[in-house]
């Protein structure tokens, strides 16, 4: 398993979205993306939590990952306020209770996750002289509600606000800002990287008579 997992929310692969996902990732040196449009599963918790769902195999894979990872980003848009469909479904479907969260006795949540460290890449068309008015949303949704919630304890947020207006000069700087997060985050995870075993011996040769 990687030491990352870069969570790309946006349907389109061809998306800046996705681009900067693979930016991080490839700096990082250590880390998975897992681009949900290509996974196949339904995102709609058809029962709510009164009954559960059979998991897809790439939900099952994806699952996984999620537990195996020391470091979990989440790369999605700002659609309405809120992400796209694809990662609200995710979220639904791959996070569930007493496997990835739970209630104490006093009601309490308590996250099941283990990644120390979290981090959203946050696209909007919105201008960031407008965030005082509109506020975002989706950035409490994701690193509240959903990522500290569920047991992620360092979760920081890049927000690149703007995009439709965004000349080539200012997406290249956003190309160079998700390289060198990857490439610290790569060697922070690289650093707290459980010690490998070393190999065990080969048994002696025998021969037959």
């Amino acid at each position: 398993m990687s030491a990352a997992l870069v969570i790309d929310g946006h349907p389109d692969a061809r998306s800046l979205t996705a681009a900067l996902a693979r930016r991080y990732a490839e700096a990082h040196g250590d880390a998975r993306v897992l681009a949900l449009r290509d996974l196949a599963f339904d995102p709609n918790l058809r029962f709510g939590y009164r009954e559960r769902m059979t998991l897809e195999p790439d939900l099952v894979e994806a699952r996984e990952a999620l537990h195996a990872a020391r470091t979990i980003v989440v790369a999605t848009p700002l659609w309405w306020g809120s992400v796209p469909a694809l990662l609200k479904g995710f979220f639904d479907r791959s996070l569930l209770p007493q496997q990835e969260y739970r209630y104490r006795p006093s009601g309490l949540p308590e996250g099941l996750l283990t990644a120390p460290h979290g981090r959203l890449i946050l696209l909007a068309d919105t201008p960031w002289y407008f965030t005082p008015f509109t506020g975002l949303p989706g950035q409490t949704h994701v690193t509240r509600a959903t990522m500290r919630f569920c047991g992620i304890r360092d979760v920081r947020t890049t927000r690149m606000l703007g995009v439709k207006d965004a000349s080539p000069t200012r997406i290249g700087a956003w190309f160079d800002r998700a390289a060198r997060l990857g490439a610290a985050d790569g060697a922070r995870d690289a650093k707290s990287a459980p010690p490998t075993q070393p190999s065990p011996s080969p048994a002696p040769a025998t021969t037959t008579a």
